[in-house]
């Protein structure tokens, strides 16, 4: 299985032909305000390797050293790896300051951005063309996420599988739970972890018998939908809601929806994403929508479980 995954992974890093731009160039200095991703501080380089390579160029206008918030967002969002992997991988990081003279002064003016300003990131094309429009007050890892994918299919570019399920997985007003009963949990989660629109999944114990306990993104995958599938795979002996409207939603499909009580029990660390172990994807550090992802397909589908890594995790198992 190892071999098979790294013959997998050689080649598509072959295909696809990832070569790190920022190794042809000088490249900034990590901050606490930009994260630990490398970016290019000279403009006319980032537009010209954009033109090369056809990437849109991810402008981040950064407050370095900067106040409390551009620290926070540093922290909290540009240290996501996610982020940063797509950041560098299918885009031109370009990074300007926005709180010093010389080149960064002129580009500030070039742009119309203000000097001392919160973070703002704009996504331009090689003539330095805003690609999707400008927009203040992005704070989140669920916003810059949307924005990022927004930026790729405006550009034509392929959005990355780990971007999209950082992008669902982030979206909070979208996200509710369901539970469904099974033979054993670690079917469950291997079967309904298979489902678009499925973000996490969890194995826990529940009125005498063995859950899975489901996050879903509710505007990619309807409960119904849901639903219809487990019952499909076997995986909903009982299913369990987690708020009143859900009951509504799935009228019909199931005879006796009952709601999961606060007894519910996770089981424990050992049983969750019971596929895993003993893969070559048991080395990383997964999130938790990975880990779903992964534990999904890592047996029956190993090179579809790759798409979810990012270049970095990729080139770890490959060595």
């Amino acid at each position: 299985m190892h071999r098979k995954i790294k013959t997998l992974l050689l080649l598509g890093l072959l295909v696809i032909g990832f070569l790190p731009l920022l190794s042809l160039c000088s490249n900034s200095m990590a901050t606490v305000e930009t994260g630990p991703a490398e970016f290019l501080r000279d403009h006319d380089t980032a537009m010209e390797l954009a033109k090369k390579s056809g990437k849109p160029v991810f402008a981040f206008f950064q407050e370095v050293p900067g106040c409390a918030g551009c620290q926070k967002f540093g922290k909290e969002v540009m240290t996501d790896t996610i982020i940063m992997d797509a950041v560098e991988n299918n885009f031109v990081p370009l990074l300007i300051h926005n709180n010093k003279g010389g080149k960064d002064a002129e580009i500030l003016k070039k742009y119309k951005e203000p000097a001392w300003n919160y973070q703002v990131i704009r996504f331009l094309d090689s003539k330095g063309r805003d690609i999707i429009p400008r927009k203040d007050q992005v704070n989140t890892r669920a916003e810059l996420s949307q924005r990022m994918a927004d930026a790729l299919v405006k550009a034509k570019k392929p959005v990355p599988k780990a971007l999209q399920l950082l992008q669902l997985s982030t979206d909070t007003r979208n996200l509710e739970k369901v539970a469904f009963s099974c033979h054993c949990f670690w079917t469950g989660e291997a079967k309904l972890g298979t489902l678009d629109g499925v973000v996490e999944t969890e194995a826990g114990f529940f009125d005498g018998h063995e859950v899975t306990l489901v996050t879903y993104h509710k505007k990619t995958i309807s409960l119904r939908e849901l639903v219809r599938q487990a019952q499909k795979f076997n995986v909903a002996n009982s299913v369990y809601v987690t708020t009143t409207s859900q009951i509504k939603e799935i009228g019909g499909l199931v005879k006796n929806p009952k709601t999961l009580g606060k007894d519910y029990r996770k089981a424990k660390a050992s049983d969750q994403n019971r596929q895993i172990p003993g893969t070559a994807f048991a080395q990383l550090k997964l999130s938790p929508a990975q880990a779903c992802k992964v534990n999904a397909f890592c047996r029956t589908q190993p090179k579809k479980a790759l798409e979810y890594l990012t270049v970095k995790q990729r080139q770890k198992i490959a060595r």
